[in-house]
């Protein structure tokens, strides 16, 4: 333990030695008893550990220190006697002769701004009921995921939120929500009930470092992926921040009311860095928990300043504690990590095997982003979509080549895509469909590992991805019949693809950001959610939610079977024209027993045959809701209306 400098501490904390004398599976962080609290720090390279000891989460004095004693494995420990819930800690780690004074990595709770760590009795925080909540089961066949800002749903005031929850968890809570309070127009939780997406996935809820929590919100705005403490929620999205245990209690009520309306919540995590270097983990055992480059300084994969080091052993050990406390906790149902391919493999399938291990964990999503943020000095097998094989059938991928195909690239604006005329693009559309299983662009994989989407909360919005290659100088506030019409198509191909569909919130009513591709700190006005344009644009709305509830009819698109895309057979079509039929799985319950389903990116008709029998016409570009009504049977050909995705079912 004699290093000194950043070099010699990667050559120590990735020696074997090292791993053998400090790999700890005892318990971190603080054990709370109503008898007494103990603390619990992993801090090898420590010459001392000291506890300081507050009655508020800032601004009061310090009430005393107390040093921690040395145990095996590098672990300091305390044990503090009395009722210990609400008391407010830091911990003073000098190592090398440095002391910092930080906050506890494994803190559940902590004060404004997360710089205090709380002790805090969690059956204290649970909100009514709690005990009682569950997972909602959704079978595969029915998964499609939203994803939203918690900030992003309920800000605006049109929303019918009241004021005290606007951009807040308990927004989620507040039921029967409508626009302008009009009792007509759903808006927020009420508005998703009517949608049918059966997961919600949350951009970042633990306590990130962008946003002054001390300060009224107002023009202050970030999506929050600069994380400061990982088992922590943030405190500006509760209603009183400097009171440790409200964020936990509040959200842990949002889950519980989208559970309520059986809803599954993902939680959008970025393990992979922190917002600074000056952070629990680094503050802890300076170097170990970050990557580093051959001179010791911090390697920069994810273009924030560091990376985490998750093939170190305690590293990795945090990272899936994390993880498991988040699922057992607050009832989490799906994981979604930002640039997990700044993961090795190895730490990716150990997190799938441990939320395997807990009750009911094999429902639990999981899946990311298949790429790094910049250069990485990760040297083992990276998460990505390269080692897609590698890595467990039941962890996906966001698929960039399906976006791409459909609607063009998302770092070029003008672009075009299949839906805008890309010349020869069909080939990629026919290999989106099967999940890209039946194309060498990817190695061998299961269909459910493909996310299939068009948009995220990265890059464009997909309203102002079309209108950029349409228009010059766009209106992005105007309706486009042709864009809604390129909206419709290109929602048509992903929730008819194989793969789990996947939408940015709003997508479903042309939400735009003026043409903003990276919004991640503008103005909490641009970020909004529009629900005023919820209401504009409802056609579009309920197209998208009848092609969900179609594809939740046909559940061998989202079924789990590895050679389920072999089944699908495409027509020999004049291009650029796809057609596709697919036999349901006998016995699967499905209604019709066959798709049959068409994409025209033209402005003009098209006729084309159909295969023999009968087929009942689903959808037909303009309305997805077609099967719910008198039945419209075809037999022999038909006409494909303009830039549409036409699906018939077999009778």
């Amino acid at each position: 333990m004699n290093a000194t400098n950043p070099a010699e501490l990667k050559t120590l904390f990735e020696s074997d030695t090292f791993a053998r004398e400090t790999t700890y599976t005892g318990p971190l962080g603080p054990e709370y008893a109503p008898s007494g609290t103990r603390l619990h720090l992993w801090a090898p390279t420590a010459q001392s550990v000291a506890v300081n000891l507050y009655r508020k989460g800032d601004g009061s004095a310090r009430m005393g220190t107390l040093p921690l004693e040395r145990g095996a494995q590098g672990v300091w420990s305390i044990y503090l006697p009395g009722d210990q819930h609400g008391r407010y800690y830091t911990f003073t780690v000098t190592v090398d002769g440095t002391a910092r004074e930080t906050g506890d990595p494994y803190a559940r709770a902590a004060g404004v701004n997360g710089i205090r760590s709380m002790i805090v009795d969690l059956a204290r925080t649970d909100p009514d009921r709690w005990a009682r909540d569950v997972r909602p089961v959704i079978p595969p066949s029915q998964r499609a995921v939203w994803e939203v800002s918690v900030r992003d749903f309920s800000q605006d005031a049109a929303s019918g939120v009241r004021p005290a929850w606007r951009g807040k968890f308990m927004a989620f809570t507040q039921s029967g929500t409508t626009l302008h309070g009009d009792g007509v127009h759903p808006t927020c939780l009420n508005y998703l009930k009517r949608l049918g997406v059966k997961y919600v996935q949350l951009m970042p809820i633990f306590d990130f470092g962008s946003v002054d929590e001390a300060r009224p919100l107002l023009r202050q705005y970030n999506w929050g992926y600069d994380p400061a403490n990982f088992n922590v929620p943030e405190g500006s999205y509760s209603t009183d921040p400097t009171r440790g245990e409200v964020r936990i209690r509040e959200c842990k009520a949002m889950i519980a009311a989208l559970h309520a309306a059986g809803i599954g919540v993902v939680m959008d995590v970025v393990y992979n860095h922190m917002y600074r270097n000056e952070n629990p983990l680094n503050d802890t055992v300076p170097c170990y928990f970050f990557r580093q480059n051959e001179d010791g300084s911090f390697s920069n994969g994810s273009g924030c300043g560091n990376e985490f080091a998750s093939e170190r052993v305690m590293a990795r050990r945090y990272m899936i504690d994390s993880i498991l406390y988040w699922a057992q906790e607050y009832h989490i149902d799906g994981f979604r990590f930002d640039l997990m391919g700044l993961y090795d493999v190895e730490t990716i399938n150990a997190v799938r095997a441990a939320l395997d291990r807990l009750p009911g964990g094999r429902d639990i999503l999981m899946y990311g982003e298949p790429w790094q943020g910049g250069g990485s000095q990760l040297h083992r097998y990276e998460a990505n979509k390269a080692n897609l094989a590698m890595l467990d059938e039941r962890v996906g991928i966001f698929c960039d080549d399906t976006r791409d195909a459909i609607k063009g690239g998302c770092f070029n604006a003008r672009e075009p895509g299949y839906v805008q005329g890309k010349p020869d693009s069909l080939w990629d559309i026919g290999a989106a469909v099967a999940a890209w299983c039946r194309s060498d662009k990817l190695p061998p994989h299961a269909p459910g590992q493909i996310v299939s989407y068009v948009s995220a909360h990265d890059n464009f919005t997909l309203w102002d991805k079309l209108l950029l290659v349409r228009h010059e100088k766009p209106e992005f506030t105007a309706a486009d019949s042709t864009a809604l019409a390129q909206n419709r198509l290109a929602a048509g191909i992903y929730l008819t693809s194989f793969g789990l569909p996947f939408l940015q919130a709003g997508e479903e009513f042309a939400r735009t950001k003026k043409g903003q591709g990276n919004s991640y700190r503008s103005s909490p006005a641009l970020n909004r959610l529009d629900w005023e344009r919820a209401e504009k644009y409802h056609p579009l709305v309920d197209y998208y939610r009848g092609l969900l509830a179609l594809r939740a009819k046909f559940p061998r698109l989202g079924g789990a079977d590895r050679n389920a895309p072999d089944a699908l057979q495409f027509f020999a079509l004049e291009q650029p024209l796809v057609g596709w039929t697919l036999p349901a799985q006998w016995g699967d319950g499905a209604a019709w027993g066959a798709l049959c389903v068409f994409y025209n990116p033209t402005d003009t008709s098209r006729t084309v045959p159909l295969p023999g029998g009968r087929w009942q016409l689903l959808s037909d570009g303009t309305s997805s809701s077609l099967w719910r009504g008198p039945a419209r049977v075809y037999e022999h050909e038909a006409v494909l209306m303009p830039y549409s995705a036409t699906i018939f079912g077999q009778v």
